[in-house]
């Protein structure tokens, strides 16, 4: 199954494409991580994206497709995938559509997370971030055992500056300029499924999981 997340900052796609990955047994690929790791690598691609990232501009369309396409094309993604962070513009969605089907694959379904902003606010603000392992917790919803400490390697955990409610508020409003029409595309490709963000990580993965049984996709 070849899977889309889409959704706003604090939907919380990241942690449903952790528990769908262990029960399709397919990766989670997170945009971010495999950019950094191409940067972190060096390869041609890499130093690419790192002359844009270095300026402080954002990296080509066809740069980050390329990235995320030579990492589906490996073993582990060969049946099927969860990705996460992109497609984020209609351009972005289109680019790996033509991709895919060069190899005669397509997406399957685009899982789309609608959230009110209040949630994503209260979530985001309330998160940390491990300075070594980047294990991620919530100061409410899933605290560490001990304030501000990583339970896997006891290193220190901070906040993200743009995790804090001005920054969340100027993030949501570049979403929110590019969501509908990457939305629209997947819908006009009859593969969307909407399903409310705002749900308990529990109650959510279990309406993705019958929504899946009702489809025959499991």
């Amino acid at each position: 199954m070849r899977l889309v997340l889409l959704g706003p900052p604090g939907a919380g796609k990241g942690t449903q494409a952790v528990v769908l990955s262990e029960k399709l047994k397919i990766p989670h690929i997170s945009t971010g991580d495999i950019l950094r790791e191409a940067v972190r690598a060096s390869s041609d691609i890499g130093k690419k994206a790192k002359s844009y990232m270095d300026k402080g501009e954002l990296v080509p369309d066809n740069i980050v497709t390329q990235i995320v396409v030579e990492r589906l094309a490996k073993d582990d993604a060969l049946k099927g995938f969860i990705l996460d962070g992109y497609p984020r513009t209609k351009s972005q969605a289109e680019s790996l559509s033509s991709a895919l089907g060069l190899r005669g694959i397509k997406i399957d379904r685009a899982l789309y997370l609608k959230t009110s902003v209040s949630t994503i606010i209260a979530r985001l603000s309330g998160r940390r971030i491990c300075s070594k392992c980047n294990a991620i917790y919530h100061t409410k919803n899933s605290p560490p055992k001990k304030a501000g400490v990583c339970d896997k390697c006891a290193s220190g955990l901070y906040q993200r500056d743009d995790d804090k409610e001005g920054p969340i508020e100027k993030r949501l409003e570049v979403y929110n300029k590019t969501e509908g029409e990457v939305v629209n595309f997947y819908k006009d490709e009859g593969i969307l499924k909407e399903f409310s963000g705002d749900m308990d990580v529990q109650e959510l993965y279990r309406s993705l999981i019958i929504a899946f049984k009702e489809e025959a996709l499991l």
